[in-house]
């Protein structure tokens, strides 16, 4: 089934992005993305930057957790996997040049992070990228959550609204939404409503082909 997802719901999916991106997760082999650089990851057009030298934006930094000072990071250029998220240690694990993506922690040591991450790209309005669903779900909330970010499996229980002919029609809840994360980033439509509201920011997302059950 399509569900396109809220832009404040969509920024979820992102953040797990983040996680398999993250050094760390790399180099340990705990990320479903481990293998994939260099790799078509989402659609082409599709790019996820992560920008901690944003006038503005809420994790904008002039150095990070190391002293390092940061840059505007493409994670995928051309909906390819182009970088990971690095602080020094996970830089010198993969043989790699840190870019500076370490956070400090108040006590603890420095770790990967993202900072302004949003995701770029989309050609449609939200209403044109719904128009030819005929059933599928607007998710609007999710709670609770299933994710094993070493396979990608993942299962969210979610709310929303139905969608029937293209419109948005009457409200569902109890509904749990499954997939796999890379088959989901692959099948991933974007909207043209990006804003700049949070550390993590995407537009509308429409993904095909999840598994939907519930009331």
């Amino acid at each position: 089934m399509d569900v396109v997802f809220d832009p404040r719901i969509a920024g979820s999916l992102l953040g797990h992005f983040a996680a398999a991106v993250n050094g760390t997760s790399v180099a340990q082999g705990t990320s479903f993305l481990a293998s994939s650089k260099g790799k078509r990851i989402f659609r082409e057009g599709i790019d996820v930057i992560d920008d901690p030298t944003r006038p503005g934006g809420l994790a904008s930094r002039l150095f990070d957790g190391e002293g390092v000072r940061p840059r505007r990071l493409p994670l995928t250029e051309g909906g390819i996997l182009a970088n990971w998220l690095l602080d020094q240690t996970s830089a010198n694990q993969l043989g790699l040049t840190n870019n500076g993506c370490a956070r400090r922690a108040p006590g603890g040591t420095p770790s990967p992070s993202s900072s302004n991450l949003y995701l770029d790209g989309g050609k449609h309005t939200p209403e044109e990228l719904i128009s030819d669903i005929k059933e599928g779900v607007y998710i609007t909330e999710m709670i609770g959550s299933t994710i094993n970010m070493l396979t990608g499996d993942y299962s969210r229980g979610a709310s929303g609204f139905m969608i029937r002919n293209g419109q948005i029609a009457e409200p569902v809840a109890g509904l749990t939404v499954a997939g796999q994360l890379s088959d989901m980033f692959k099948n991933m439509f974007a909207a043209n409503d990006l804003l700049f509201r949070r550390s993590i920011n995407a537009p509308t997302l429409r993904i095909a082909d999840l598994m939907v059950a519930g009331e």
